[in-house]
């Protein structure tokens, strides 16, 4: 799937914009500072807020959109929970977003709100390029969310022949399996880990606010290759336990980092350089 032309999304051709991170728990996050210091380095001027709803619980979702759009912010990323539940305050959504059921990033233009997905080119490019020979034959994906939805998504489209979707609450891995020729919804994950090829974390279990790990340590063996998408703590629990028992794996980081740089588009209509974000982003810390 490839992303739409940003020249067609861009809010903007102005100079300064003002942007926001929609979410809970997202104090520790990453985006701000990637997203400021790339409008800097381009010449242009970018604020870049943090709208947490862990600090302020009797804000509701649909005040933030309103206000921030009337506010005249250029739109809004939205991460953990809200990635599904923020479509229904808008007007349209890119091919990407009815496509995986999620938005992650929300542009604001001429009194409409544009949904997009930018998790799903941020996942493939950040496999593609962390873990360019990885086996995705069999790919055991726990999380059924927001997130998961564009994983799951993104593998089918880079070529898995078999996706294992795996989520503790009722009927959402065999809801996101339905929309996916290649997936199916796993009933016991043990099995599902023993026949894969490669694990992937979609949920938000390892986050600094939530620790632990989403699979039993003895379920891992050193054939697999593992990945999370979680970035604080940047090395969670599943990736150092992976890594100790010779894994491979891929942390949170390229996504981060890709997701941001097709946001950064979508906002400004300003083409942002991954290397330069990546710097930013790295500069910030292991932790």
């Amino acid at each position: 799937m490839q992303p739409e032309p940003a020249a067609k999304l861009a809010t903007t051709a102005r100079g300064s914009f003002r942007m926001g991170l929609v979410g809970r728990g997202i104090q520790l996050s990453r985006t701000p500072a990637m997203h400021e210091a790339e409008a800097s380095a381009q010449s242009l001027s970018c604020r870049y807020e943090l709208i947490d709803t862990d600090a302020d619980p009797a804000s509701d979702l649909h005040e933030i959109v309103a206000r921030a759009e009337a506010e005249g912010f250029a739109g809004l990323n939205v991460t953990f929970p809200y990635k599904q539940d923020v479509i229904a305050h808008l007007h349209h959504l890119s091919d990407a977003a009815k496509r995986v059921g999620a938005v992650n990033t929300v542009v604001f233009r001429e009194g409409r709100r544009f949904g997009h997905n930018t998790d799903f080119w941020g996942f493939t490019e950040s496999l593609r390029t962390g873990l360019p020979d990885a086996s995705i034959d069999d790919v055991l994906l726990i999380g059924a969310g927001g997130a998961g939805g564009a994983l799951a998504h993104a593998l089918a489209d880079l070529g898995a022949n078999k996706i294992r979707i795996f989520d503790t609450r009722d009927g959402a891995a065999a809801s996101l399996a339905r929309g996916i020729t290649v997936a199916e919804p796993a009933q016991d994950l043990a099995e599902a880990a023993a026949h894969a090829s490669g694990i992937v974390n979609a949920t938000p279990v390892g986050m600094a606010k939530l620790p632990g790990m989403p699979i039993a340590r003895d379920l891992l063996e050193a054939r697999h290759w593992v990945a999370d998408i979680i970035y604080f703590p940047l090395r969670t629990e599943l990736l150092r336990e992976a890594s100790s028992m010779g894994c491979r794996t891929l942390s949170g980081e390229g996504m981060a980092v890709f997701q941001a740089v097709r946001a950064f588009q979508l906002f400004t209509g300003h083409i942002a350089d991954a290397d330069r974000m990546r710097a930013t982003f790295r500069a910030m810390g292991a932790t």
